[in-house]
This record gives structure tokens, C-alpha cells and sequence, in this order.
């Protein structure tokens, strides 16, 4: 396995919002990144993000113009995975879809270096299943890093059927690398953070439908009695409503019905409010 400190080069595979975001925590990090998706389109669509959220920063004084320039330069885009055999390390941050991942792990096994950890953003997939997938399940491991990654301060790290010790400490430690807090979840459906936060979710959901409160108080009462930031209906819409969907089918599909979605947010869904992202979901937004 090669150490924590060999790792010089990051390889992202997914430019979405979780991949650029990872993208440029590592570069913040001082880390040399490629950020690879299948299109070209894509990966310029992941770096505008970037330089949107660098922008940003500097706006709020948080780092200067050469610092962006400097954590930007770091990173690089491509549509090509043979170029992540130049990796040290391998974050997947692809759609949440096991075929899909099985898919990218299987190709990246074929190109990486036999020594180079294989993680994976999923929030609630199998590790053990995606790891069969490689001839290197003992180096695979879950990375789930929170959303937006580059303000949130936690990541999970999951360890697998066959993911080793050295693994899971070299995970724990990249990530804090990254300016980043750690807890360690078996690798159970849901892990540790979605098995409890979509639950918490779906039950404001179906509260909100059943007429127990307003969407207002129904947030407003879990931010004012419980010290969180967002209520379960203004949080969902900062997920997206879609990926709130498929993490609790994936739960239902593994726990039972204590996890069946809400019939309001499949509802939704099916309109295709998804939430922020659409400018319309629980709540509307400015697109």
C-alpha cells in the first residue's frame, strides 16, 4: 500500500458537485489533482464551480488571489482515465448507482498502480460490493465526504468487508489532511450519518404533508429546538430531493419499511422539484 506520505497526486473521478468539491479541497491541500469525467463538458462545468467557489472566498477574504491561483493551477481536467495512472490516491465521487461504481472500479483497478488506495463518495452503496469489483478489495475504503465539501467540516470514512487497518488510518489521515474531522462507520446501510439524517428528513417530510405544521415551523421548530442550522425541509432542498429519494429506497430496500420515503417526496420528485438546484422544492429558490 503505498503511504500517506507519497501521496503527492489526487485522483477525482466525478465533476459533479461533490468531485469538484473534493477537487478543491485537495488542491487547497497542497495536492497536485485530476479530475476526470466522461465528458468534456462535464469537467469545464466542474471547473467553473471551482473557480466560482475560489471566487468566492476571496470575496469573503477568506484567501487571496494568488492563493486561488495557486489551488487552482493544481488542478487538472480530463476525460481520459488512463491519466490516473499518475495517481497516488483515487477518490470516486460518480452518480449513486452500485453498476456504475462496480464499473469505474473495476476500469480503475486495471489502470492504477497496485499499490494505491481506491476510495469511494458513496453515502450509502455497499464498500464490500463496490470493492469485489477490484482485485484490491483490501485497499478500498469510503471516503463520504459532506455537501457543500469545501465548508463542511466532516467526512466519514467506511470501511469494508476486507479493507484493511493501515487502509482505514491512511483514509482517516488524507482526510484530515484536508482540514477535515473524522468519524468510522461499519459498512451497514446508511452508515452512520444517512441511516440517522434521512429518517430525520423523511419524518419532516411526512409531517409537512400530514398537516402537523408548516414547512416554516416545522424547520424553524428542529433548527430552534435541536441547535441545527437547516430544518429537515430546507436541508432536503440543499440536497436535492432526488438524491433524498434514492438514499431512502436504498435504506427502505435494506432495513424495511421504517425507511419507506415519504409519499410527498416522491411526489415531488416526479414533478422534478428537486430543490435549489431547480429553484423550486419545498421551498423556491433563485435559480
Amino acid at each position: 500500500m503505498r503511504g500517506f506520505e507519497e501521496i503527492e497526486t489526487v485522483g477525482v473521478v466525478g465533476a459533479g458537485t461533490m468531485g469538484n468539491g473534493i477537487a478543491q479541497v485537495a488542491a487547497t491541500a497542497g495536492y497536485d489533482v485530476l479530475l476526470r469525467d466522461i465528458e468534456s463538458e462535464y469537467v469545464e462545468n466542474g471547473l467553473a464551480e471551482i473557480d466560482d467557489s475560489l471566487s468566492r472566498l476571496v470575496a469573503n477574504d477568506t484567501i487571496t488571489e494568488n492563493e486561488k491561483a495557486e489551488t487552482r493551477a493544481r488542478i487538472t481536467g480530463t476525460t481520459d482515465l488512463d491519466r490516473l495512472a499518475a495517481t497516488d490516491f483515487v477518490v470516486e465521487a460518480a452518480v449513486e448507482k452500485m453498476e456504475i461504481k462496480r464499473d469505474i472500479f473495476s476500469d480503475l483497478d486495471g489502470v492504477v498502480d497496485d499499490d494505491v488506495v481506491l476510495a469511494t463518495n458513496t453515502s450509502t452503496l455497499s464498500i464490500t460490493t463496490i470493492a469485489a469489483a477490484t482485485d484490491r478489495a483490501e485497499q478500498v475504503v469510503g471516503l463520504h465526504f459532506m455537501n457543500p465539501v469545501p465548508v463542511m467540516k466532516g467526512v466519514e470514512v467506511v470501511t469494508g468487508e476486507k479493507t484493511t487497518g493501515p487502509v482505514t488510518d491512511l483514509a482517516h489521515a488524507f482526510a484530515e489532511a484536508l482540514d477535515k474531522e473524522t468519524w468510522e462507520s461499519d459498512d451497514k446501510p446508511g452508515f452512520v450519518s444517512n441511516r440517522i439524517l434521512m429518517p430525520w428528513i423523511n419524518e419532516g417530510i411526512r409531517a409537512f404533508d400530514e398537516g402537523v405544521a408548516t414547512k416554516d415551523d416545522i424547520d424553524r421548530g428542529m433548527k430552534l429546538g435541536t441547535n441545527v442550522p437547516m430544518g429537515p425541509l430546507e436541508l432536503a432542498d440543499h440536497i436535492g430531493l432526488d438524491i433524498c429519494l434514492d438514499a431512502t429506497e436504498t435504506l427502505h430496500a435494506e432495513l424495511g419499511d421504517r425507511y419507506k420515503p415519504a409519499y410527498l417526496l416522491r411526489r415531488k420528485v416526479d414533478a422534478g422539484d428537486l430543490g435549489k438546484k431547480t429553484g423550486e422544492g419545498f421551498y423556491s429558490y433563485d435559480r
